[in-house]
């Protein structure tokens, strides 16, 4: 069987890597940017394709010759590159985090009589797959909440923080509205809201904020009490709200000396040199995953938590291992005719299918990304 990877970035390119070690499928990787390209000189067993990703023609003509197709493009290109590789007919994991509805492309992967998994990456991904998966052990869900952040392991100033996936979208997360369920009713709030105070083993004291992580999760699980916040060292909600309300993530042109602007590009233009995830920079993951409901009479807490790494062997960064390697266990999971729903479909629709959750964490754990599981009667 024949895989390609879409994107040869910090997730992408581990993610080739790994279906291409274990000799189960031969693997291809494209990406327009050809520094990216050569980090694969010395595999030849990996097929390397120089492609403009943006175009979704030239989508539909990389991915013919595949099997599976696995799209790790960043966010804004994520919902046409989608579109694009369900029309060639293919079957896909995806894990960009486009804004759109992945829902909006159902009807299409029906048609196309394709499997399409969006969202499959840490969180979302295994949080709602583990939220699925708990609510179908339920008689009744009452609450769901996940805390994830992806962090540096060495804490610098100014920013104590570093990009581990995609740079716009991260601050696609400080910018875009936070939705979350509060007592069975929806409830938006600008991100960074609602900070709260946490404390983790291994790391200490971080601050969590309300995000847009939610997704799905609001339309497909029966729970009146479901919010996502994201994770971050203390002072960092506040540094990233004064860049904000002063106008720095503005998409709208400004004049500066007879020149037109947007302040966005200028942010980014000197944020995301100071962001960049250097090679063999160490970094963490921090997930922690609560779901509490009724079994049989009895209340009961799910707990899972997740504490995870860079890796100096492999110099794989953490949050490439708990995105990427989820996503490359999902390919392996249709592969292996486990899961084959057809149209598109969210990562708690796997949750509902125990044998499918059993086979992601196996795969987790035999590359050291481990989710502590805990129950109690509360």
């Amino acid at each position: 069987m024949k895989v390609i990877v879409l994107g040869a970035g910090l997730v992408g390119a581990p993610m080739a890597f790994d279906l291409a070690q274990s000799g189960e499928f031969k693997v291809a990787i494209a990406d327009k940017d050809l520094n990216s390209l050569k980090k694969f000189e010395n595999y030849p067993e990996i097929q390397t394709i120089q492609a403009d990703l943006s175009n979704p023609g030239k989508v539909k003509e990389v991915v013919s010759s595949f099997d599976f197709v696995l799209s790790a493009v960043p966010g804004f290109m994520g919902f046409q590159t989608l579109k694009a590789i369900i029309e060639a007919g293919k079957n896909v994991i995806d894990i960009a985090f486009f804004p759109e509805n992945l829902f909006d492309l159902d009807q299409l992967a029906k048609d196309k009589g394709v499997t399409a998994i969006s969202d499959i990456g840490v969180a979302p991904g295994m949080s709602n797959v583990l939220i699925g998966y708990i609510d179908h052990l339920l008689d009744r869900t009452d609450k769901a909440v996940t805390y994830v952040g992806g962090l540096p392991r060495i804490r610098q100033w100014p920013w104590e923080y570093k990009a581990v996936f995609s740079p716009i979208d991260v601050v696609e997360e400080y910018t875009r509205p936070a939705r979350y369920i509060e007592n069975g009713k929806m409830v938006t709030k600008p991100a960074l809201s609602d900070p709260e105070l946490l404390n983790f083993p291994n790391i200490g004291t971080l601050e969590a904020f309300n995000s847009d992580g939610l997704r799905s999760l609001a339309d497909t699980i029966n729970c009146p009490n479901m919010i996502e916040k994201t994770l971050r060292y203390q002072g960092h909600i506040e540094k990233i709200r004064v860049m904000r309300e002063t106008g720095f993530f503005d998409t709208t042109p400004i004049e500066i000396n007879g020149a037109k602007i947007r302040p966005i590009d200028f942010t980014t233009k000197l944020l995301f040199p100071k962001w960049k995830l250097q090679e063999g920079e160490e970094d963490l993951t921090v997930m922690q995953v609560i779901i509490e409901g009724e079994k049989s009479g009895k209340k009961l807490r799910y707990t899972y938590d997740l504490f995870d790494v860079y890796d100096p062997i492999t110099k794989v960064h953490s949050m490439a291992r708990t995105t990427g390697y989820t996503a490359t266990m999902a390919i392996r999971m249709i592969a292996g005719g486990l899961y084959h729903r057809k149209g598109v479909s969210a990562p708690e629709f796997i949750g509902k299918q125990p044998e499918c959750v059993k086979f992601l964490l196996k795969g987790l754990e035999e590359r050291g990304i481990v989710y502590k599981e805990s129950i109690e009667e509360i």
